[in-house]
């Protein structure tokens, strides 16, 4: 089964770049999408619904703001758009679909780079995932969990990590609530199971030359149950065109789509 995970930082934006021509290309049997920045009814184009896959969003209340979607070959048995958490439904941060054997997400974490404001947000979303991902846990299903979760783990996950440790995304705190959610009960950071090396980034700012200077960030991950450690095959972050200021997460697993 092959899983990509993407911020598209519009997905209109995202198909005028050739988002969508280059994913029918690609044998994806689950495509999560982030900060879709969109409306179920801006989204009628066939572009938007490609040959081959039902489409599931939760989008944001405010127009051209956040929002997550689900793009799946299998039809899947339950589809669970709303958390009854009033962050993540009114912003359109998290929608899942289950099937037999396994659970599939698509999650966008908030950003606290705005201010204290935000950031207790942010602090206050992680406490409740935190939860709600336990509970995922207590289903006894393969869980794969991929998104934009805003904050690099280790300082391995991103170029400039000293000057970057008072910011929003790398706080002690943030990166505490990481090693929880990888402790040995719990999830697993499906890249590194097969990739340990430096200099892998997903998202890059827009100022400078972060892009072409690979001064970038890990902040986007497929976090799934230990389970599926023996079934990940491969991982990579495709660069070769560029959709969004994130780039896609592509991860290959040994288990029946």
């Amino acid at each position: 089964m092959r899983v990509m995970t993407l911020n598209i930082n519009g997905i209109r934006a995202g198909a005028r770049k050739g988002f969508f021509d280059w994913f029918a290309q690609q044998s994806v049997d689950v495509l999560c999408l982030q900060e879709i920045k969109a409306q179920e009814d801006q989204l009628q184009d066939p572009v938007f619904n490609p040959d081959g896959y039902h489409r599931y969003l939760a989008c944001a209340e405010k127009k051209g703001y956040s929002g997550v979607a689900l793009y799946l070959k299998k039809t899947p048995e339950q589809v669970v758009q709303r958390l009854d958490w009033a962050v993540s439904d009114q912003e359109g941060r998290y929608v899942h679909a289950e099937f037999a054997n396994y659970v599939v997400a698509s999650v966008y974490l908030p950003s606290g780079t705005s201010g204290d404001t935000r950031q207790a947000v942010k602090f206050a979303y992680l406490d409740t995932v935190m939860v709600h991902l336990k509970r995922l846990q207590e289903l006894g299903k393969s869980l794969i969990i991929s998104g934009d979760w805003n904050i690099a783990h280790k300082a391995i996950d991103l170029k400039n990590w000293k000057a970057n440790q008072k910011n929003s995304g790398f706080l002690p705190e943030e990166r505490a609530w990481m090693d929880a959610l990888f402790a040995e009960d719990m999830l697993v950071d499906a890249l590194r199971v097969v990739n340990k090396e430096p200099d892998v980034y997903t998202w890059w700012s827009n100022r400078g030359r972060a892009w072409d200077n690979n001064v970038g960030w890990r902040i986007d991950y497929q976090v799934v149950s230990q389970d599926l450690m023996p079934k990940i095959q491969a991982a990579s972050v495709y660069k070769q065109q560029r959709f969004s200021d994130h780039a896609p997460l592509i991860v290959e697993y040994d288990i029946k789509a």
